[in-house]
């Protein structure tokens, strides 16, 4: 039986003023299944996700999320509904401990009644081992590794049924973007929908079960990822003669 469809976008079109960031873009995601868009700086990857979030109105299309059609979208009820957004700034409270970054994930998940956060937060510090070791830490004295693993987990604390990630890559070593594939990976498992936006395209098509490329606003390819990875027009964009993006 093929698994629920969580996240449907259907001709999603955005506007900045006149100016038009988004044009027609469909995509889907399922329960246990990651999907990547890729593409250069400026297709419409960060606008894709903030619309969806419901951080940007949309011109045009429709939204369904767990089966319902989103006709109006609060950024709240999304949240309180299971989608989460890990953007590319990670906007971390520096000044506050790790642990209490992780407890303002599970923030809407306490108000709705739910009292499993100290669970919840075992299961994050098992798949993070580093976080738990800095618990008390700053976040703003973690490195740029700990802190990307720190806004993982900190949308992890709200039991997502839909993670979607903003370029988690950027800005880091290759070792510690291997680690945070892998944990997606591992995240795939349970059952989690992921939408991971990227510009490493290789690493993004490698741990993904299905891609879109976007270009200017637009779905220019789309397919599944190992088909992608030999498709040579994004073999000579994206991923290069020599291997690297």
């Amino acid at each position: 039986m093929a698994p629920p469809v969580v996240l449907e976008v259907e001709n999603l079109g955005v506007a900045y003023g006149k100016v038009e960031a988004l044009h027609h873009v469909s995509l889907k995601v399922c329960a246990g299944e990651i999907v990547t868009v890729i593409g250069p700086n400026g297709a419409g990857k960060t606008t894709l996700l903030s619309s969806i979030m419901g951080l940007l109105p949309r011109t045009s299309g429709t939204i369904s999320f767990l089966g319902s059609r989103q006709s109006e979208i609060d950024v709240e009820r999304m949240v309180a509904m299971g989608m989460t957004l890990v953007p590319e700034k990670r906007e971390l409270f520096g000044d506050m401990s790790v642990e209490d970054n992780l407890m303002l994930g599970a923030f809407m998940r306490r108000r709705l009644g739910h009292r499993d956060q100290q669970q919840t937060m075992a299961e994050v510090y098992r798949i993070f081992p580093r976080l738990k070791e800095r618990h008390n830490q700053h976040a703003g004295t973690l490195s740029g590794g700990e802190r990307q693993m720190l806004a993982v987990g900190r949308a992890l604390m709200a039991k997502p049924k839909l993670l979607m990630l903003d370029e988690p890559s950027l800005g880091l070593a290759p070792l510690i973007v291997r680690e945070i594939f892998h944990v997606l990976g591992h995240l795939r498992k349970t059952g989690v929908a992921i939408l991971l936006v990227e510009q490493n395209a290789r690493a993004a098509l490698q741990v993904a079960d299905f891609g879109y490329v976007l270009e200017t606003g637009e779905v220019a390819l789309s397919g599944a990822s190992d088909e992608l990875e030999g498709n040579p027009m994004v073999v000579e964009s994206y991923l290069g003669l020599g291997g690297k993006h």
